[in-house]
């Protein structure tokens, strides 16, 4: 007790060089806590899984420019085409792609009418091949039947009667439980009724942005526009084989179109998610700056200490303290300056939090992630100070006396 005593009363006649440190260690707990939590949050939307398969999967773009063009033979003949190509598993004609950035959306209530509560869904307009080609999850209800397709322009108004839909859209609708989606109806544009035969486990939408991203929908249409999707899944490892040979078949097979942007649905998830990447990447390099420099700087500190208060450790040493004891004192006096910054970061921490939640609408950090924060940079003070007090400990009386 003593010993803390005197630290204390030495930090308090030098009390600008502590408060600069404190503050930094302060501001580096601040700015730690939140990005890492951000970099986690970003970490962990990256990883949800789209439900589909990615590794054997690619699609493509075929834009007609002839006028003309059957649209209506002509997207079967390709079908039939791609899907007795060997080593394609199967081949849909599809609107949207996961994470694509390109795709619907449809606003589905559970009552008819105006002013009902609606819920915006990713909207996948395919045919009955839709779940063996994106290899879906089918957990209750079953799949669509050749003839519930619908085959029509892009510019009508008109539905099918059934849809298929994902889990957490089921969520969406029944809170209290989803299995009782199935069999239910919803309503499209208000009034145009549509069934609910199908669960799928998991369909991400679109746009990786959304909230509601795993919100989804299926909706058997084929709809006939100029520029349409071929989403095709492979045997395992022959996507990058036969993704060329795909290309040249289809330009071959019509030359009143342009086959491009032939990508594989991985590049697609890269590509979605570049911004994170960069943004946890530009955070992480903020992080480890921090770091170092609050590291320098007790070290810095320590230093300065040292050289100022040389005489006063060597007679000391003198009177019979111990390295040990030198060490100890440099690292306690670390510790009380290192808990005054920890003390001031944990509600900068919050603070930021709250401002980041409040304009961002992010979630708020967790109050583990605070303490852990909080243990790293007490642990950081500590490491940065044994050099130093190393250093200290090393003063021989002999080398006191000498100094004036």
């Amino acid at each position: 007790m003593l010993e803390l005593g005197l630290i204390v009363r030495a930090l308090l006649r030098h009390k600008m060089a502590a408060l600069i440190i404190a503050l930094q260690i302060a501001l580096t707990l601040t700015v730690l806590v939140n990005a890492v939590f951000m970099i986690q949050d970003r970490q962990a939307s990256m990883q949800r899984d789209t439900g589909v398969n990615e590794t054997d999967t690619f699609y493509l773009t075929s834009r007609v420019f002839a006028p003309g063009y059957d649209y209506q033979s002509e997207i079967p003949k390709d079908l039939d085409l791609l899907r007795h190509t060997p080593g394609i598993i199967d081949a849909v004609y599809i609107n949207s792609v996961p994470l694509s950035g390109y795709g619907g959306y449809q606003r589905l209530q559970l009552q008819p009418g105006k002013d009902q509560n609606s819920i915006i869904a990713g909207d996948y307009l395919s045919d009955d091949h839709v779940l063996n080609t994106l290899e879906l999850e089918l957990i209750a209800g079953e799949n669509f039947q050749p003839e519930d397709v619908l085959i029509q322009d892009s510019n009508s108004a008109q539905l099918p009667a059934k849809i298929i839909v994902s889990r957490a859209m089921a969520a969406q609708l029944y809170p209290d439980n989803w299995q009782r989606a199935l069999g239910s109806t919803v309503y499209a544009d208000e009034n145009i009724p549509l069934k609910i035969t199908g669960i799928v486990k998991t369909l991400q939408g679109a746009w990786h942005f959304w909230d509601q991203v795993e919100a989804t929908i299926i909706t058997p249409v084929i709809s006939l526009t100029d520029s349409g999707i071929y989403l095709i899944r492979t045997e395992p490892g022959r996507r990058d084989e036969l993704m060329p040979k795909v290309e040249a078949l289809l330009a071959h097979s019509n030359k009143n179109r342009i086959i491009r942007s032939v990508t594989t649905l991985q590049d697609t998830r890269d590509e979605s998610y570049r911004e994170h990447n960069a943004t946890n990447k530009i955070l992480l390099l903020v992080v480890l700056t921090l770091v170092l420099v609050t590291a320098f700087g007790i070290v810095g500190l320590a230093t300065f200490g040292i050289n100022r208060r040389t005489r006063q450790i060597g007679t000391r040493r003198a009177l019979g303290a111990t390295k040990g004891q030198i060490m100890r004192y440099f690292m306690v006096e670390n510790s009380l300056i290192t808990l005054a910054g920890i003390a001031l970061g944990a509600i900068g921490a919050v603070a930021l939090n709250i401002y980041l939640v409040e304009t961002f609408a992010m979630t708020p950090v967790t109050p583990d992630l605070i303490v852990y924060g909080a243990i790293s940079v007490f642990v950081l003070g500590q490491l940065a100070v044994l050099y130093p007090a190393r250093k200290a400990a090393l003063i021989s009386p002999a080398t006191a006396t000498r100094m004036v």
